[in-house]
């Protein structure tokens, strides 16, 4: 059972690993890799790291992506600010 379990979210791991890789949009980009610290963040309570789970769901599926979209955020209107000034 506990192997199955392992193997499923090793799974959904490549999965969302292979979609973060895949998507072109960065906005995109950015929800699928909090889509991935989601699912390492299952994978190591599953492992029976709860401790790195904690520190995943934090850095990994919460920060980074907000720090991501942020500056998605700020290239695109210093682009259109830039734009207009031409």
């Amino acid at each position: 059972m506990a192997d199955t379990v392992i193997v499923v979210a090793l799974l959904l791991v490549a999965v969302s690993a292979t979609a973060a890789v895949a998507v072109r949009d960065p906005v995109r980009q950015a929800l699928v890799l909090s889509v991935l610290g989601v699912v390492l963040a299952v994978l190591f309570t599953v492992l029976q790291a709860p401790d790195v789970a904690l520190s995943q769901l934090a850095v990994g599926s919460a920060l980074t992506p907000l720090l991501l979209l942020l500056a998605v955020h700020k290239v695109k209107r210093r682009g259109r600010k830039e734009g207009r000034h031409r």
